[in-house]
């Protein structure tokens, strides 16, 4: 079965996931912001779970994160899982560590992001945009637009591997709260199974995902100019340019 590395998975969307994923025989490797919260996950050690700890919210956990990552060994799949509804960290979490970790660590053959239906309401706009999280310059939707155009830039230029968006729903987590109105498993479902299933149905790449069904993202996330700026600002920011396929295979030889 698959090797999967899920980020911000001590609860919620993330460890129900998990859940369904070692059920169905897959290898895991978890996330924590701390060790603190890592104990959340203790009830899972003895199914072979490992954990890797970092606040997202840092660059240098970031890196860390990515190093533990690549020294278990390649991930078949990861589900960049962890967000931040509000904030000064929003950009540092929900977009610049998904694209850092992507950058880091050895390719996989799948990844899933999480986005949101709110990105419809995102702006198309990098203007101004604090990367570093000093303080908050962009709303959570934008966020979530950020990483649904990030998605599609992934699925255009690395073809070989599968990339896909996926907003979960308004389901009753603690982020989304006990008035949300979507059923709690249908958060998880799709992401699980875009990341380990061997149903033909999830070997496709650049779709966005809801409860299961590919739908139309924002015309914007689209727009291959404002993917290759995102990219190029997160570039510039990190210092780490998303290495091209061939530069992926080349470091594997």
């Amino acid at each position: 079965m698959s090797r999967i590395f899920i980020t911000g998975s001590s609860e919620g969307l993330g460890r129900n996931a998990a859940l369904d994923l070692l059920a169905n025989g897959h290898e895991l490797v978890l996330h924590a912001r701390n060790p603190q919260r890592a104990q959340a996950l203790s009830d899972l050690a003895g199914r072979g779970v490992r954990v890797v700890t970092g606040d997202l919210a840092h660059t240098d956990d970031v890196r860390a994160v990515a190093e533990q990552i690549n020294s278990i060994g390649r991930m078949d799949a990861i589900i960049h899982n962890a967000g931040v509804a509000d904030g000064a960290p929003i950009l540092p979490v929900n977009v610049v560590a998904p694209y850092l970790l992507t950058a880091l660590i050895e390719r996989p053959d799948r990844l899933v992001y999480i986005s949101s239906g709110m990105h419809r309401s995102g702006r198309e706009d990098l203007t101004g945009a604090d990367w570093s999280g000093s303080r908050a310059t962009k709303s959570y939707s934008d966020s979530k637009l950020f990483i649904t155009a990030l998605t599609m830039f992934l699925a255009r230029t690395w073809p070989d591997v599968r990339t896909n968006a996926v907003d979960p729903g308004w389901v009753p987590t603690r982020m989304g709260g006990s008035s949300a109105s979507d059923d709690l498993r249908e958060g998880h479902l799709t992401q699980a199974w875009l990341a380990g299933s061997k149903d033909p149905g999830a070997d496709v790449t650049g779709g966005y995902w809801h409860h299961m069904r590919q739908q139309k993202p924002h015309p914007a996330a689209l727009h291959q100019d404002f993917q290759d700026e995102l990219v190029a600002q997160l570039g510039d920011h990190t210092g780490v340019p998303l290495p091209s396929p061939a530069d992926q295979l080349s470091g594997q030889n």
